[in-house]
């Protein structure tokens, strides 16, 4: 189940109140890019797929974290209902889905971690998963950014990025210019 529109807007707007950031920012460019990928693949919906990329990082509502975000997203959408919003919170940070391949701290206790692992192993990823995965990649605070020059930023800010990971996004990348039989960044910006 997904909120409306309109209450994923109003459900972001609230949060960046609770924590305002450059994360509104990019949930937001990340949204629109997913509707604009999504609106041009056969059986993807636009507007769920915005709605998606609005909330991936809803967890961010709660303070500043690394892990903690997708755990906290994951836990709130699905105190919501919102059960296809929370596997959105949990897989975004998981191309790789290995929870080891988590770039940043570890920021939640070993019982919450166990959680994570587990709903990652019992999630099979669609359509859905891999194209926020890609926008989430895509989407700086300020607009659409080369996703090379964002892993380069993001190994540099935090010594590493898994090269399965960065192999994946690339992948993900080919698969929706497949999909679409454009250039993604004709299509985003």
């Amino acid at each position: 189940m997904l909120p409306s529109k309109a209450e994923a807007e109003k459900i972001l707007s609230e949060a960046g109140k609770c924590n305002p950031g450059p994360w509104i920012k990019h949930s937001r460019v990340a949204a629109e890019c997913a509707g604009k990928i999504a609106s041009l693949c056969k059986g993807m919906d636009a507007d769920k797929a915005y709605i998606l990329g609005l909330l991936h990082d809803i967890g961010r509502k709660f303070g500043i974290g690394h892990l903690r975000h997708v755990y906290d997203g994951y836990k709130y959408m699905s105190e919501l209902g919102y059960d296809e919003a929370a596997r959105i919170c949990l897989t975004h940070s998981f191309c790789v889905p290995d929870i080891q391949t988590y770039i940043g701290n570890f920021d939640i206790t070993e019982k919450e971690q166990k959680e994570v692992e587990m709903a990652l192993q019992n999630t099979d990823y669609d359509e859905y998963d891999y194209l926020i995965q890609l926008c989430d990649c895509l989407a700086g605070s300020d607009g659409v950014m080369d996703m090379e020059a964002r892993m380069t930023d993001v190994k540099r800010r935090y010594g590493t990025y898994p090269e399965n990971k960065w192999d994946r996004n690339i992948y993900l990348k080919r698969l929706f210019e497949k999909k679409t039989g454009k250039n993604i960044y004709e299509i985003v910006l």
